[in-house]
């Protein structure tokens, strides 16, 4: 369940230390102890961790560095508790509304000096995700993109092109219906998924400020402009663009549609595309495009799944603490911890590099560049779990029974108004 491991200026023969150095502050030198808990626990993100560990005790030697893994899963059950006592200095979580039941009980430190800093600008497309109440409470060092993976040999067969609206996109799925597909695979079966359904509809209809006032409980339910992302949510549903029966499938369960071509697309996170591909999907067969605008003006935002570092309140060297999180976002470390040999996963600094893969290079633009609304974490992260829980079994009702809208949103809005 727990590890523990000293750093100390190890030679790892990095050409990276030397310009990692260049981004922390030199103003002082470290010492003390520095305290840090962890939950990447498997043994790909343990790696990571270590590494970065050790090169971080690089730069600085006399720096006496303790990294404690915890078991992901205990890890949530003992957060508060270790927050509270035997507070580390850094600590993993979670960004956005995860992290608010520590921001508003006081115990994550504001360290929005740091995001003041010129070369936070770099990882401007999650500053909304680390801000509550006009602070920043920690720093990001990794995410993935969603977006809708499609067959694009069926695309050319059709004669389609990718869409950018919403009139393209209707169309496109007029004409997978008409030659006998499904628009979209989807296996609601952990009802997540239709989560991720729900993000982007409303994303686009109602823009992010918006997403997050009624994922944190600050808007009704039964406000117009939710009708308006369900009435176009309830335009695909019935024109038939979802797979028949996808209740009774997972995530996993629904790939088949689309690997043996009775469904065009999927609206999912990258981590969908090893399973594509194991499957016998070639790249020229699968292709990738950002979820379409519906509302004219809107800027676009996206779901991309933040991991956090943090410094509780209670730390005792936040100076150390302080160095070691923008060592976390220097460019140099998050291209070496989000490479194929660690996370797998996308930097979020965008002066960082990624592997040399189609997909994971398409999302690295699209978050980085071509995603000025925002970044949000996904249904069950930005709402709390009992509104989430509430909702994304509305969500995947509402697919199967549209007609109960009503009673769907009714019970939505008692939710919200008894957790307040």
């Amino acid at each position: 369940m727990r590890s523990i491991i000293k750093a100390s200026a190890v030679a790892l023969g990095l050409a990276s230390v030397s310009a990692t150095a260049l981004f922390a502050d030199a103003h002082s030198q470290l010492t003390g102890d520095l305290i840090i808990f962890s939950d990447m626990s498997n043994p790909a993100p343990r790696a990571v961790m270590e590494g970065m560990v050790e090169r971080f005790g690089e730069l600085h030697p006399d720096l006496n560095i303790e990294l404690t893994v915890i078991d992901r899963e205990a890890y949530k059950t003992q957060i508060r508790n270790f927050l509270t006592a035997n507070t580390p200095d850094v600590a993993n979580w979670y960004a956005a509304n995860r992290m608010r039941p520590y921001v508003d009980a006081g115990l994550f430190e504001d360290i929005s000096d740091l995001w003041a800093e010129p070369e936070m600008e770099a990882l401007a497309s999650t500053r909304g995700a680390m801000t509550i109440n006009g602070a920043q409470w920690g720093v990001p060092y990794t995410y993935y993109q969603w977006g809708v993976y499609y067959r694009a040999d069926i695309f050319a067969e059709l004669g389609l092109s990718e869409p950018s609206t919403w009139a393209e996109e209707l169309a496109n799925c007029q004409a997978i219906v008409d030659s006998g597909r499904a628009c979209y695979t989807i296996g609601t079966k952990f009802l997540w998924t239709a989560g991720g359904w729900f993000d982007y509809l409303n994303l686009r209809t109602n823009g992010y400020d918006f997403h997050m006032q009624l994922t944190s409980g600050e808007i009704p339910w039964t406000d117009e402009r939710v009708l308006a992302t369900f009435a176009n949510w309830r335009t695909l549903v019935d024109m038939g663009a979802f797979v028949d029966d996808h209740q009774t499938y997972s995530w996993q369960e629904a790939l088949p549609f689309m690997v043996n071509g009775d469904a065009a697309a999927y609206l999912m996170g990258n981590f969908a595309v090893a399973p594509l591909r194991e499957a016998g999907l070639t790249d020229d067969q699968l292709d990738f495009y950002q979820f379409v605008e519906i509302t004219p003006g809107i800027p676009l935002a996206e779901d991309a799944p933040t991991d956090t570092f943090h410094i509780p309140a209670g730390a005792a060297n936040k100076d150390a603490a302080r160095e070691f999180l923008r060592f976390v976002v220097s460019p140099e470390n998050q291209t070496i911890i989000n490479s194929g040999d660690g996370l797998g996963q996308l930097p979020v600094n965008a002066g960082a590099s990624v592997d040399d893969d189609k997909f994971l290079n398409q999302g690295f633009e699209m978050l980085s560049t071509n995603s000025p609304g925002g970044v949000a974490q996904f249904f069950d992260r930005d709402a709390s779990a009992e509104m989430a829980a509430a909702a994304m079994e509305g969500f995947q009702e509402f697919m199967v029974f549209p007609e109960n809208l009503d009673d769907i949103l009714e019970r939505l809005e008692e939710t919200r108004i008894n957790m307040q």
